[in-house]
């Protein structure tokens, strides 16, 4: 895996052990992100999470774009030593904040994110349970996009959002979405 764009272009991201976390393949970041780019624009000063964040590469990929900062939340102890070592190996410490359990333990939010990016396990649910709740505790607004990574053929619906756009990717299915109000 490796960054695919941005400050970091390149450089080599270290994935987690075993065959508990499924890393987003390199092509898959680089179709989500140019979606993302032709919405948003820039990540220039973005506020970002990447939860059920694996190795971090998608909140690394926004770090490296120029997202300000990026909350990665993940609960399996080997991608939560990648995402520290990928930190590490980046120089990246003073944009992060890495914190250990479920994406839905998260409390009230101080202030809304920019971006919201989910890769939840594929076929669980867990990613439209986050987004609800998230949203409910302030983390997501009105202007907030959010991505969700499922499995190629999975359709979602998260009451109070709309989906932007869907592009199947390999085995991979990509929402964008926006909070409708």
């Amino acid at each position: 895996m490796r960054i695919v764009a941005g400050e970091w272009r390149g450089r080599k991201l270290s994935a987690p052990e075993g065959d508990t976390t499924r890393p987003t393949a390199d092509r898959t970041r680089e179709t989500l992100f140019s979606m993302l780019v032709s919405r948003l624009g820039t990540f220039e000063g973005l506020k970002v999470a990447d939860l059920f964040a694996g190795s971090g590469a998608l909140g690394l990929e926004a770090l490296s774009r120029g997202a300000a900062h990026c909350l990665f939340v993940e609960q399996d102890p080997g991608a939560i030593r990648a995402i520290r070592r990928n930190i590490a190996n980046l120089n990246a410490h003073t944009r992060c904040d890495v914190r250990a359990g479920s994406a839905l333990s998260l409390g009230p939010a101080k202030e809304p994110l920019d971006l919201v990016l989910l890769d939840p396990p594929y076929d669980t649910g867990a990613g439209s349970v986050a987004i609800d709740k998230l949203a409910r505790l302030g983390w997501i607004a009105e202007t907030t996009w959010v991505s969700l990574e499922t499995a190629k053929g999975d359709s979602i619906a998260v009451r109070g959002f709309e989906t932007e756009t869907v592009r199947d990717v390999g085995k991979a299915r990509l929402h964008i979405l926006r909070r409708t109000g």
